[in-house]
């Protein structure tokens, strides 16, 4: 394949606009295809293509025209199974974004469907790829720290955007708050300890945010924070600190791994901050100076999106697995386990007991 990858965008709020910003920069791509169901999201994508593109307003139209080479599935996350069984038949590549679905039996649903796939299916979690992430990822792996045992993230941030309908109000749409927004956090500790979760415990509740809201008689049921702790099969322990009426932070991520000679972290600028540079920071326990690293992002590519210059750099190995007929990067099963992490930690804190992982059977 020496054209062009051609994309076609299923959902073109707010995710759906950021790829378009990204695969707009990279040279080997191009959208030639948008699908919606309101004029309006599809309209503002008009506003950020350069070119012509063909609109339609259901999956199937846009299977049976066949002018895509990938599939970006960017709508709502309870549509997601449903939308994936269409675009099965095109036997084209797809970037799901996360959530991979709203439910372990969903995930589990679409895996089956996809066992002699010929495309590549790869669950988009950005956060693998936002540079001091990276970094603090490839130190850990290199054991710069020794043998890691513990893990903290912190993301203080804003509440849920509005998005189309309100969809995300509900977490019948979502999957819940430790599912929609936190699966990626879930998808990193993961990556991180390089083991598999045995069980879960959390803390949390909606104590700020959308209380004054109605939808149909109905006030929104989404956690604004939490405290979650997953511990894997070898020994790692891992804390998420989410708060999502935090709006005024100067780092809306922050990351702190501890190894058994040493503690590495890294902070991720707020979007409205203007910060383009993290400091990747080493401490060792024997050394009396920490080592910094200063890790930057080009100003074009932090313009186009909203997640420190991730979608961008997710783009480049999505495309490099598509030309190398390679395993994806971020697989169905990445997917469905950060899931089951999230709807672990949803049911813990609804039932107010230490969840094991064996329970949902993966």
């Amino acid at each position: 394949m020496t054209n062009k990858i051609k994309y076609a965008i299923i959902g073109a709020g707010c995710m759906g606009q950021e790829h378009i910003l990204n695969i707009e920069i990279i040279d080997d791509a191009e959208v030639v295809a948008l699908c919606d169901t309101s004029p309006e999201s599809i309209n503002q994508c008009l506003d950020l293509l350069k070119n012509d593109v063909s609109v339609f307003t259901n999956c199937e139209d846009l299977v049976e025209a066949n002018i895509a080479d990938a599939y970006i599935i960017a709508t709502p996350n309870f549509t997601h199974i449903e939308v994936l069984k269409s675009v099965l038949k095109s036997n084209a590549h797809l970037l799901i974004e996360k959530p991979l679905c709203t439910t372990v039996e969903d995930c589990k649903e679409f895996a089956s469907l996809t066992e002699n796939y010929p495309g590549v299916i790869w669950t988009a979690m950005e956060y693998r790829y936002m540079p001091p992430v990276k970094k603090m990822i490839e130190e850990i792996h290199n054991k710069t720290i020794g043998d890691l045992y513990m893990l903290s993230i912190k993301e203080h941030r804003f509440p849920f955007l509005h998005k189309v309908d309100d969809w995300n109000r509900f977490a019948i749409n979502t999957g819940g708050t430790l599912v929609e927004k936190c699966c990626h956090f879930f998808d990193l500790m993961r990556l991180i300890a390089q083991s598999e979760p045995l069980k879960v415990y959390a803390s949390g509740n909606q104590d700020v945010n959308h209380l004054d809201e109605e939808y149909d008689g109905k006030v929104p049921d989404m956690l604004d924070n939490a405290f979650v702790i997953v511990d894997f099969e070898n020994g790692v322990r891992a804390l998420l600190d989410l708060c999502m009426f935090a709006e005024n932070s100067e780092y809306q991520e922050e990351l702190c791994a501890v190894g058994s000679i040493g503690k590495i972290e890294t902070a991720v600028p707020s979007n409205d901050s203007g910060i383009s540079i993290s400091d990747v920071r080493i401490g060792l326990r024997e050394s009396e100076k920490a080592k910094k690293e200063t890790i930057a992002v080009d100003e074009q590519i932090l313009a186009v999106g909203h997640h420190h210059g991730s979608t961008f750099y997710e783009h480049q190995s999505f495309i490099k697995a598509i030309r190398s007929n390679s395993l994806p990067e971020v697989s169905l099963n990445d997917g469905l386990v950060a899931v089951a992490i999230g709807e672990a930690a949803e049911l813990s804190i609804k039932e107010g007991r230490v969840v094991e992982m064996n329970e949902f059977n993966l």
